[in-house]
């Protein structure tokens, strides 16, 4: 569901007010879900939420009632990050210089947005502020609908198609009954980086926790080493001598474009199933990988990022969290999910973004969806653990 950001006042009575009656159900009535930073945040640096708001967020409410300096603040961000046409400005009706009610030493719109177009309430009047209010957001959500070109794949077909292909070719030699396939590409104009700065980023970016990480890079066997190609670098890891029975093939692009299979954790352990927690955890050492990879590559953070992941292998699994749930009627073999955001928009909702990528695969097992807490949970665990 589409978002809609709210700025305004925090703990003030009558906008508490005018907030719980009139803004959420005009913003619920048009589709979209409302969103305030001291009710939605996820416990990250405010500055970063805040943002990560503002760029993923349809509709952006700002109320400049009491002439808050954190509220100019934030529509200086979206101003900054090009949402203006997202911005519906509001303020109490006192503060226009056209109310009888004004005084030159009261609340009055600051200059540089006093030429804006303002929708002004009444403190006894919510119900007409309530209509207005929606009626503008539907209208600026049929503008934005109509100002929307048409989208730039991040994607190149050809590549990942040939990618797979190999990897898939090496793993097929192992005889792993699963995989996970993680890719992820920035929009266009792509950057442009060196193998060796490819290599530097690659190295500074493993998480290491259990099993190999994501990216693994072994330098004890020639052959899987990182080579460097015309078009990036390559690695391929196979290792058919137990315990460490496992496939990893990746490649990073000179565009940044990156590709990874993998064989199954889950498959030198506990075959046959698919274990909750150790999905969470490589979906979100995937995502965090993703967002330490292309800091190390000198993007930034507002940079838009296409990330998806797909799982093989699945027919006839169960289940497994704390005790095996005897699912194993799955009648899908595969399943891809994707996200598009902001490198900032994902670090600021990052157990959410694991929560959208995990579900629909955790979905094919009797409809089972962790909530939100568990996988919240899960991911602390994950990042407070030492590397290793």
């Amino acid at each position: 569901m589409k978002e809609a950001f709210i700025i305004m006042q925090i703990g003030n009575s009558q906008l508490d007010s005018l907030f719980n009656d009139s803004i959420i159900p005009a913003i619920e009535a048009c589709g979209l879900r409302p969103r305030r930073v001291d009710k939605h945040n996820r416990g990250g640096l405010l500055k970063n939420e805040i943002v990560g708001f503002l760029e993923r967020c349809e509709i952006i409410i700002a109320d400049l009632t009491n002439e808050r300096p954190n509220c100019y603040l934030e529509v200086g961000y979206a101003m900054g990050l090009d949402k203006f046409r997202n911005l519906l400005l509001t303020a109490r009706e006192d503060h226009s210089a056209d109310s009888p009610n004004h005084t030159v030493s009261g609340p009055r719109i600051h200059f540089d947005l006093n030429g804006y177009d303002i929708l002004f309430w009444h403190p006894e009047k919510q119900g007409d502020f309530k209509k207005d209010l929606e009626a503008r957001i539907r209208r600026r959500l049929a503008l934005l609908a109509s100002a929307v070109p048409a989208p730039t794949s991040a994607w190149d077909d050809e590549w990942l198609r040939e990618q797979r292909e190999k990897a898939l070719a090496g793993w097929q030699h192992l005889g792993s009954p699963g995989l996970m396939e993680v890719r992820f590409a920035v929009e266009p104009p792509k950057p442009t980086r060196t193998s060796r700065e490819l290599l530097d980023a690659a190295r500074s970016s493993r998480i290491h926790t259990f099993g190999w990480p994501i990216g693994i890079i072994l330098d004890s066997r020639d052959e899987f080493r990182p080579h460097p190609r015309a078009d990036g670098i390559v690695t391929e890891v196979c290792i058919t001598n137990p315990p460490h029975v496992s496939y990893d093939y990746w490649a990073l692009r000179n565009n940044v474009d990156y590709f990874l299979l993998k064989s199954l954790f889950e498959d030198t352990q506990q075959p046959n199933f698919l274990v909750v927690n150790t999905r969470i955890v490589r979906v979100a050492e995937a995502v965090l990988y993703c967002l330490r990879l292309y800091d190390a590559l000198r993007l930034e953070p507002t940079t838009e990022v296409s990330l998806a992941i797909r799982h093989a292998g699945l027919r006839g699994r169960s289940l497994f969290l704390e005790l095996p749930m005897h699912r194993t009627n799955v009648a899908e073999d595969e399943i891809e999910s994707m996200i598009h955001g902001s490198l900032t928009s994902i670090e600021a909702e990052l157990p959410r973004i694991v929560k959208d990528l995990c579900d629909p695969l955790f979905a094919l097992f009797d409809f089972y969806e962790p909530p939100l807490q568990h996988y919240e949970g899960v991911i602390t665990k994950f990042m407070q653990a030492p590397s290793g």
